[in-house]
């Protein structure tokens, strides 16, 4: 199986928050990478990510970035890949709020799919389904887990009404 998703991240605090992605992504099977890649510090990295991710193999990024957040529509700027924007709350952020505008706010012509503020699993969850339009076996496991959800919460309204 190769690579199909690549995860990047500004830095390592983003860590904790984009980790969740990978969960996500290993509950489907979907191979994944994932690495540190600056916009700010090491652009020349992020230029060479960019521009080869789909010659990799790859089939969409998931960007996690918190302040200024370029790093999504950085990378958007130079891949022919989709790319899912994470807005990462950091300790140098407006609650999240800049980093979410800095990503939301692309121009058209360069799109970058948004989740909300350090919602890294549903970027995971939406990596999935792009991944699942052309793999069956991905499909399956999306349904499965959209029914899960589902059941998740009948059990949960049963319970609240037995009380």
């Amino acid at each position: 199986m190769s690579v199909e998703v690549g995860i990047i991240m500004g830095s390592s605090s983003d860590l904790e928050i984009m980790q969740e992605a990978a969960k996500i992504l290993e509950q489907f099977g979907i191979e994944y990478e994932i690495d540190i890649v600056s916009a700010h510090r090491t652009p020349l990295k992020m230029v060479e990510y960019g521009q080869n991710a789909h010659k990799r193999g790859l089939k969409v990024i998931i960007a996690g970035a918190g302040g200024a957040a370029h790093l999504p529509g950085m990378v958007a700027s130079l891949t022919p890949l989709p790319v899912i924007g994470v807005p990462i709350k950091s300790r140098n952020s407006i609650d999240g709020w800049d980093s979410l505008l800095s990503i939301v706010q692309m121009p058209n012509g360069v799109p970058v799919a948004t989740v909300a503020v350090n919602a890294a699993q549903n970027a995971g969850i939406l990596a999935a389904q792009i991944i699942g339009s052309s793999n069956t076996n991905v499909l399956e496991k999306i349904i499965q887990f959209k029914t899960s959800l589902s059941q998740k919460v009948e059990q949960d309204s049963k319970k609240l009404r037995e009380k």
